[in-house]
Protein backbone atom coordinates (compact mmCIF):
# COMPACT_ATOMS: atom_id res chain seq x y z
CA UNK A 1 0.00 0.00 0.00
CA UNK A 2 1.03 3.46 -0.85
CA UNK A 3 1.80 5.65 2.29
CA UNK A 4 1.00 9.05 0.78
CA UNK A 5 -0.87 11.51 3.25
CA UNK A 6 -4.75 11.67 1.73
CA UNK A 7 -6.45 15.54 2.27
CA UNK A 8 -10.30 16.10 2.07
CA UNK A 9 -10.66 19.00 0.17
CA UNK A 10 -14.54 18.70 0.45
CA UNK A 11 -17.21 16.88 1.81
CA UNK A 12 -20.63 15.83 3.13
CA UNK A 13 -19.96 11.95 3.41
CA UNK A 14 -20.38 10.38 6.50
CA UNK A 15 -17.22 9.71 8.11
CA UNK A 16 -17.51 5.93 7.80
CA UNK A 17 -17.81 6.51 4.02
CA UNK A 18 -14.95 8.94 3.67
CA UNK A 19 -12.61 6.26 4.79
CA UNK A 20 -14.03 3.77 2.67
CA UNK A 21 -13.35 6.19 -0.11
CA UNK A 22 -9.82 6.86 0.55
CA UNK A 23 -9.26 3.12 1.24
CA UNK A 24 -10.31 2.01 -2.22
CA UNK A 25 -8.02 5.02 -3.59
CA UNK A 26 -4.97 3.46 -1.88
CA UNK A 27 -6.52 -0.46 -2.90
CA UNK A 28 -6.47 1.17 -6.81
CA UNK A 29 -3.27 2.69 -6.64
CA UNK A 30 -2.08 -1.26 -5.38
CA UNK A 31 -3.62 -2.31 -8.63
CA UNK A 32 -3.20 -0.09 -11.09
CA UNK A 33 -0.28 2.12 -12.65
CA UNK A 34 -0.78 6.04 -11.27
CA UNK A 35 -1.34 7.31 -14.54
CA UNK A 36 -3.88 4.61 -15.26
CA UNK A 37 -6.75 7.18 -14.19
CA UNK A 38 -9.48 5.28 -15.87
CA UNK A 39 -8.88 1.90 -14.06
CA UNK A 40 -8.29 3.48 -10.70
CA UNK A 41 -11.80 5.49 -11.53
CA UNK A 42 -12.70 2.51 -12.29
CA UNK A 43 -12.47 0.38 -9.39
CA UNK A 44 -13.67 2.83 -6.94
CA UNK A 45 -16.90 3.40 -8.59
CA UNK A 46 -17.13 -0.43 -9.18
CA UNK A 47 -16.58 -0.90 -5.10
CA UNK A 48 -19.19 2.11 -4.29
CA UNK A 49 -22.07 0.51 -6.56
CA UNK A 50 -20.91 -2.83 -4.97
CA UNK A 51 -20.97 -1.36 -1.24
CA UNK A 52 -24.29 1.45 -1.69
CA UNK A 53 -26.33 0.84 -4.49
CA UNK A 54 -25.85 1.78 -8.53
CA UNK A 55 -25.10 5.47 -9.75
CA UNK A 56 -21.81 6.09 -8.43
CA UNK A 57 -19.40 8.66 -9.98
CA UNK A 58 -15.63 8.88 -9.81
CA UNK A 59 -12.95 11.03 -12.08
CA UNK A 60 -9.64 10.96 -10.95
CA UNK A 61 -6.49 12.88 -12.38
CA UNK A 62 -3.97 15.59 -11.19
CA UNK A 63 -6.12 18.52 -13.13
CA UNK A 64 -9.68 18.77 -13.95
CA UNK A 65 -12.31 21.03 -13.45
CA UNK A 66 -16.25 19.69 -12.69
CA UNK A 67 -19.70 20.99 -12.46
CA UNK A 68 -22.39 18.37 -11.27
CA UNK A 69 -25.26 17.82 -8.77
CA UNK A 70 -25.54 15.22 -6.16
CA UNK A 71 -27.31 13.46 -3.53
CA UNK A 72 -27.09 14.65 0.16
CA UNK A 73 -24.20 13.28 1.50
CA UNK A 74 -22.30 11.20 -1.16
CA UNK A 75 -19.88 13.59 -2.22
CA UNK A 76 -16.18 13.52 -1.13
CA UNK A 77 -13.14 15.46 -3.18
CA UNK A 78 -9.49 14.06 -1.95
CA UNK A 79 -5.63 14.44 -2.67
CA UNK A 80 -3.76 11.01 -2.61
CA UNK A 81 -0.15 11.19 -3.29
CA UNK A 82 0.00 13.44 -6.44
CA UNK A 83 -3.82 12.65 -7.76
CA UNK A 84 -7.26 14.37 -6.99
CA UNK A 85 -10.18 11.66 -6.34
CA UNK A 86 -13.65 12.85 -6.79
CA UNK A 87 -16.40 10.60 -5.71
CA UNK A 88 -19.87 11.06 -5.83
CA UNK A 89 -23.45 9.87 -5.94
CA UNK A 90 -25.69 11.74 -9.14
CA UNK A 91 -28.91 13.05 -8.53
CA UNK A 92 -31.67 14.83 -10.67
CA UNK A 93 -31.04 18.54 -10.60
Amino acid sequence: MLEGKAMVEDTDMPMKMQIQAMSCAYHALDLFDVVDYRSIAAHIKQEFDKRYGGGWQCVVGSNFGCYFTHSKGTFIYFTLETLNFLVFKGAVS
